[in-house]
């Protein structure tokens, strides 16, 4: 298995630092508002990256923190007139809801920043007691940037230029403007933690190298986020990990590219963004995760209702191969299984993957009608390699009628292709179209086949 590390920039087979265990941290949510969709794009690649670990023998420890404690989190409870901790709550709860309709498993670990106050304080005094840190006596502490050799060697931002335009706020002491903080002494009215440099709470970089080296140890096999966390925040990670410890803090940094919306990147800030419960509200949550697996997890996706549209037709297809065919055990296509895994081991190449499923969907219609046991058995195998993908888990039907409810009567719907196959039956052709015609007006597609009519919604 081969591995893009964004460290070195180039592909790595992968080798886990401890036999057959892999150790795996990703940057979870901010718990101020609910998931937008680009965060739904970083949960469900490292969903696919834990899938296909696991089912090529690893044994995974999975890692993702939530940030419960921040600018953004003070300011919305603020705003909203409510304790810090009723938003937080109320916010990963609804994280959790959007994950289950995304069929995204559930981390092994799910650390929470406020929990860990102490592992950051051990941290940070052992940063200051390597002089990697200062509090200068105003509540703060700070990471001292230029001490560290190896800084920016994640981003290959140079020290020097990274100073061009640097500054310093008057609130702040810094010694350098490019020093950020640790810990933030405390204002009025927000909440605090006491600490050996007084009340405060936690820098945003300081919370992951805490929480990942607490869960897992000082090195680990694998650190994952969106490519917008790799400067500063996963840099600053780096630099106070390896500063603290002394050890190589992860062995292969891996990036998922960003939702955009007309080229510009996905995100609150913006004011560009829709929730992942906005997009679930019209779409189907399959179709949503199969935009999502079907780039790859380095690319950038450019949202629009038309890639939504063409996820769609894409699981149609996928689910008009399934249905009527037996739901027996996978055999047969071990060519198509040879190829799916190349692609997976490919640094997840999950569009060739995807590539792969199409190619098996052509055979099984090709044998449908020939071999209709070796369909089957080929229809299995496409169950089986899409749901790596954490697809194609319904009954076929169910799917392609999705969103009939509140649209159709599905009784009366019944009824009428029961009256459309007795009519046929008695050769009245005339009334068979005249039943077709009113379905049709209904937004309802009939198909008739070996198996008998089934039906769906029109798109």
């Amino acid at each position: 298995m081969n591995i893009y590390n964004t460290l070195t920039k180039s592909k790595e087979a992968f080798k886990p630092l401890d036999g057959n265990k892999v150790r795996m941290y990703v940057c979870g949510m901010t718990v101020y508002d609910f998931c937008h969709l680009g965060h739904g794009r970083s949960m469900v690649a490292f969903d696919l990256v834990t899938r296909w670990l696991r089912h090529s023998g690893y044994e995974l420890t999975y890692v993702r923190n939530i940030t419960d404690i921040d600018d953004k989190i003070i300011n919305r409870a603020r705003e909203n007139g409510e304790s810090f901790e009723a938003l937080t709550e109320r916010m990963i709860a609804a994280m959790h809801e959007d994950e289950a309709r995304l069929n995204i498993l559930k981390p092994d670990l799910e650390p929470r920043a406020t929990a860990h106050i102490a592992q950051m304080h051990a941290m940070i005094q052992t940063l200051i007691d390597k002089d990697y840190a200062y509090a200068p006596g105003n509540g703060d502490v700070y990471y001292r940037v230029g001490k560290f050799a190896g800084y920016g060697k994640l981003s290959r931002n140079r020290i020097e230029d990274l100073r061009i335009g640097a500054r310093i706020d008057v609130d702040e002491a810094k010694h350098d403007p490019l020093d950020f903080v640790l810990w933030k002494g405390v204002k009025p009215g927000e909440p605090s933690w006491e600490s050996p440099w007084g009340p405060g709470r936690p820098g945003w970089h300081i919370e992951c190298s805490a929480m990942s080296t607490c869960c897992l140890g000082d090195t680990f096999d694998i650190h994952g986020g969106g490519s917008d966390l790799e400067f500063p925040h996963h840099e600053n990670e780096i630099a106070q990990s390896e500063a603290a410890t002394g050890q190589t803090y992860a062995n292969a940094w891996m990036h998922c590219g960003m939702i955009r919306i007309n080229g510009e990147k996905m995100s609150k800030s913006l004011n560009n963004f829709f929730t992942i419960r906005d997009v679930l509200a019209s779409y189907h949550p399959e179709v949503v995760r199969y935009l999502l697996v079907s780039s790859h997890y380095r690319s950038a996706i450019n949202y629009s209702e038309d890639s939504l549209k063409e996820s769609k037709s894409a699981l149609e297809r996928f689910y008009h191969a399934l249905k009527g065919l037996p739901q027996v055990a996978a055999s047969g296509g071990e060519t198509f299984v040879e190829r799916f895994a190349a692609a997976m081991n490919d640094d997840f190449g999950t569009p060739e993957a995807c590539a792969v499923l199409f190619d098996l969907v052509r055979e099984i219609n090709r044998l449908r009608d020939t071999d209709a046991q070796a369909a089957a058995g080929l229809a299995g195998r496409l169950r089986e390699l899409a749901g790596l993908l954490g697809v194609l888990q319904l009954e076929a039907e169910d799917f392609l009628r999705a969103g009939a409810e509140g649209k159709v009567d599905a009784a009366q719907v019944e009824a009428l292709i029961q009256a459309r196959l007795a009519a046929r039956a008695g050769k009245d052709w005339a009334e068979s179209d005249r039943i077709r015609d009113q379905l049709t007006a209904l937004g309802v597609v009939l198909e008739d086949g070996k198996g008998g009519t089934t039906w769906r919604l029109a798109d």
